[in-house]
């Protein structure tokens, strides 16, 4: 079968769509009947020794076996094993004499992908984006174990999710599946989730290793940027993220930085991850991201996926000729093995069962809860009460059916089938990967059962004549818009499509008392915020999000959501008019054709001014800033104390002034010495708390000397600027109304 012209990982999802077809169902990972009493299976042992010790027993062939794929079924030549896969993303088979297990890999990002095509329930959680909106490492923790368990249950033992590459370009069409703008933010909380699906006995996984910050012509992007820049931005979230997280792989992506393949690069891979950030796991290459054989392994590339291209007989031959070492496959093997050795893989390899669906509809509705953003609330227009209404419109978004979901590798299949079936779609790998996927959790229905006295009507919004008279007739009208953004492709535009924003504008004429409820996988454009009365960022809510948006809507959750992204008022405010491209079409790896032509430039000279930071040095008003979100409560902040010297320390104190209960992100912020020569704030610190009406808490927080230094090119390390700071505190980046001042001691 010759495949070609796929967009996006359509190699790893695409293959598994095949591979389900052709491969019988349910097939269990391997697993010996009777395990080997070799030393190495001595648990109070080290994770290195234990790899050690089963290294000695292991042949060249077999180590060989494992840093690279087995193929994936229908895509090029595969080993004729992968009869023992999964199904999933990725496959790399056990040595059975050994007791070492098979390597099943699936895509998890907000779920694990795929599971419901081989009759088997995935929990659909919120976007990562949303998640990175709650602010809260303890629901990150809570969300990756949820993964983690459904990966385990379904019999995968490796997690290919922990996207963190940060929204450089909002609109990258992957914005979805990482965390937000800013890279302490981000990194703490990848490094949560890492956690979360490591506590339950699956390998984690960190990516895209880096600065794989759009999709458009990916395979061939040459990311220029400046060393300093890279550090502060795209690599401080990874290096938080390693060093907290401590995932037993990094995936590297498949752009170039600064002239050398990730894949293959010497200063990310090798000097900067293994040597500097001490990281003891495994290096695996995106699907079809290996680009040579020699180059890739002396450069710190351990395993490549997703089969033998440049790793199997290619690497031989390379050793055996003398430009690889042994001790450098050796090396790639130990990373490999200590990493399942430490994961429990080896000694407890956790037996498949049916998911527990109920856990995971409570974990992703409160997920869905906690990480909705309240834009707008013109005159309290929210809570509604359902007491004193007589009628409501609902009107567009397919709000009947379903809840909106990101495209691409991430997509969780939806349970029972597509909410919004196209009846356009092909039985092909192309249409499957790029189809528009609505989760059935039907906002219209939630809200009807929210409010049961109250007549709820619904138009779909086609006719904006039509819906402007439905959303006439009623009390409040609430209108649902869409923005769809998928893994292959970025967007042109974060103008809504389709003409909804003349939708909103006609039902806003229509009637005053309108609500919007947004279903994005980014920012987007908000030409008409100023004609409604409350805006919702519902993010794409996962599998209860329909039921989430009605208890927010109706008041059963208080929203406590804060922006990870932020909301400009137009596409010309960003860094750059457009998304870099290349000229003419890009070849897809699977043409064969992957050097084929020299890569092209994205100079991303914005440098370290990513996001707020952007508007901030370019004083640019967003139409929502980072960090933004109002709640049905009020909180005032007061009572800031700093102290300084070689450490900075941040006391202030939050009160809930109103009379309900809430939670707020409680923010902290630092403009640096000029000599720093940084944009005008910097996030270094937050914290989410509950509180009841009237009662306050005092936030401390110790700040991380990384979080107040600045990379120095020059010397290779970060250092501390000495001088005068500004430390400010505030509900988000542009609303800061503590300020202090404090001095730091120089350090390195």
């Amino acid at each position: 079968m010759k495949l070609i012209d796929l967009p996006g990982d359509v190699p790893r999802r695409g293959a598994r769509v095949i591979a389900l077809l052709a491969v019988p169902c349910c097939l269990a990972q391997f697993t010996p009947r009777e395990k080997p009493t070799g030393p190495w299976m001595d648990k109070s042992l080290s994770p290195d020794r234990r790899a050690e010790l089963v290294m000695r027993e292991m042949t060249r062939d077999e180590k060989i076996q494992l840093v690279h794929g087995a193929g994936m079924v229908g895509i090029g030549k595969s080993d004729p094993v992968i009869v023992r896969s999964n199904g999933g993303g990725g496959f790399v088979p056990g040595i059975p004499r050994l007791g070492l297990p098979d390597l099943n890999m699936n895509d998890s990002s907000v779920g694990s992908g795929g599971g419901a095509r081989k009759g088997r329930y995935s929990t659909a959680m919120p976007s990562s984006l949303a998640l990175a909106s709650g602010w809260d490492a303890n629901l990150a923790r809570d969300v990756g174990a949820l993964i983690g368990r459904e990966l385990a249950d379904q019999g995968y033992n490796v997690s290919l999710g922990g996207g963190v590459n940060i929204t450089r370009e909002p609109r990258n069409g992957r914005n979805f599946e990482y965390l937000g703008e800013d890279p302490i933010l981000a990194g703490n909380l990848v490094a949560a989730w890492i956690q979360g699906v490591q506590s339950e006995g699956v390998i984690g996984d960190i990516k895209h290793y880096a600065v794989n910050d759009q999709e458009t012509g990916r395979y061939f992007t040459n990311a220029i940027i400046g060393k300093r820049e890279l550090r502060e931005t795209d690599l401080l979230a990874f290096e938080i993220g390693v060093k907290r997280g401590k995932p037993g792989m990094v995936m590297c992506s498949y752009n170039l930085i600064n002239g050398a393949w990730a894949c293959e690069n010497e200063y990310t891979l090798n000097q900067v991850l293994k040597k500097e950030w001490g990281f003891p796991g495994w290096v695996i290459s995106d699907w079809f991201g290996t680009h040579s054989t020699v180059k890739a392994a002396n450069a710190g590339l351990d395993q490549e996926q997703p089969d033998g291209r440049y790793f199997s007989d290619a690497l031989k031959k390379a050793i055996d000729g003398g430009e690889v070492s042994a001790a450098r496959l050796d090396d790639m093997v130990h990373r490999i093995l200590r990493t399942e050795f430490a994961a429990g893989i080896v000694d407890d390899p956790r037996p498949s069962r049916v998911p527990d669906i109920f856990r995971g509809f409570s974990v992703a509705q409160r997920a869905a809860e906690e990480t909705m953003v309240l834009l707008k609330n013109q005159d309290a227009r929210l809570p509604l009460n359902a007491a004193s209404l007589r009628s409501i419109a609902v009107i567009g978004g397919h709000a009947d059916a379903g809840v909106l979901s990101g495209g691409g590798s991430a997509q969780v299949d939806a349970a029972g089938g597509n909410a919004v079936p196209d009846p356009n779609l092909k039985n092909d790998i192309l249409s499957i990967f790029s189809q528009v996927v609505f989760h059935r959790s039907s906002p219209l229905r939630a809200i009807r059962e929210a409010a049961p006295s109250v007549k709820v009507t619904f138009d779909p919004g086609t006719d904006p004549a039509a819906a402007a008279a439905a959303a006439k007739a009623a009390d409040v009208a609430i209108v649902f818009v869409l923005q769809h953004t998928s893994e292959g492709k970025d967007q042109a535009s974060l103008a809504l499509p389709d003409g909804q924003d003349a939708l909103v504008e006609r039902v806003a004429a229509a009637n005053p008392r309108t609500i919007v409820v947004i279903e994005s996988g980014g920012p987007v454009l908000l030409p008409w915020a100023g004609k409604v009365s409350a805006i919702l960022e519902a993010w794409y809510p996962g599998i209860r999000g329909g039921e989430a948006i009605a208890n927010v809507l109706f008041g059963t959750v208080n929203p406590s959501g804060k922006l990870a992204v932020t909301f400009p008022t137009s596409d010309s405010d960003l860094p750059r008019a457009t998304v870099p491209a290349p000229p003419g079409k890009m070849p897809s790896p699977l043409d064969g054709l992957t050097d084929a032509r020299p890569p092209f430039p994205a100079s991303y000279d914005e440098g370290l001014k990513v996001g707020y930071k952007w508007f901030d040095a370019e004083k640019k008003a967003p139409a929502y800033p980072f960090g933004f979100g109002l709640s049905y409560s009020t909180f005032a902040y007061s009572d800031l104390k700093v102290t300084g010297g070689n450490s900075l320390a941040v006391n202030f104190t939050v009160r809930n002034t109103s009379r309900r209960a809430g939670a707020e992100v409680a923010q902290v912020y630092l403009s640096f010495p000029d000599a720093a020569n940084e944009p005008p704030k910097r996030l270094i610190g937050w914290e989410k708390i509950a509180l009841k009406p009237g009662e306050s808490r005092v936030v401390s927080l110790a700040v991380d000397p990384l979080y107040v230094s600045v990379f120095d090119a020059a010397a290779e390390a970060w250092k501390i600027v000495p001088g005068e700071y500004r430390v400010m505190a505030g509900p988000s980046s542009a609303a800061l109304p503590l300020a202090a001042k404090a001095s730091l001691a120089g350090a390195r």
